[in-house]
């Protein structure tokens, strides 16, 4: 049988500031790698918390049919919030427990409904402690980052 497992990182300069998210996406079978498909995106204003979300939100919406699927996140923003808080924001209304709104509520959302197509196992994993795939999906996210950032002046120019 074929196994998905994808591992899901965000990326921010500043927070709020230019961010970005990747993917790393593995479909294996019996210990080997059939597939690798690497996913990334960005935006000009966002915080982290945002691009971890669109991680998880893209890797679950590019699967062409419904899917049993492992995702592998650094953020315990993202886990927590899909397999515990989400519950009761839902049944609250889209509100906390303390009835303040919750945050990226759109993302929320969003995922939500990306999840109900799939069989999704959430794993959270330490970032930036040398597990190669999770590396792998800081650099793209961390490239996905890139094309919203300023340029910076060349060295020697005025200002500089």
């Amino acid at each position: 049988m074929v196994e998905l497992t994808a591992w899901t990182d965000g990326a921010c300069s500043g927070n709020p500031g230019p961010g970005g998210w990747g993917v790393l996406l593995m479909a294996r079978e019996d210990g080997k790698t059939l597939k690798t498909r690497e996913l990334s995106g960005g935006e000009a204003l966002t915080t982290n918390n945002r691009m971890e979300l669109m991680a998880a939100i893209s890797t679950l919406e590019t699967l062409a049919r419904p899917s049993k699927i492992r995702i592998v996140t650094d953020s315990v923003y993202v886990r927590d919030g899909v397999t515990k808080w989400i519950h009761g924001w839902k049944r609250n209304g889209w509100k906390t427990a303390a009835k303040k709104p919750v945050k990226n509520d759109e993302l929320w959302k969003r995922l939500d409904e990306a999840t109900r197509r799939h069989d999704v196992t959430w794993d959270w994993i330490k970032g930036h402690a040398g597990h190669a795939e999770n590396e792998r999906a800081d650099e793209l996210a961390r490239a996905g980052m890139e094309p919203f950032k300023p340029a910076k002046p060349p060295k020697g120019a005025a200002g500089a």
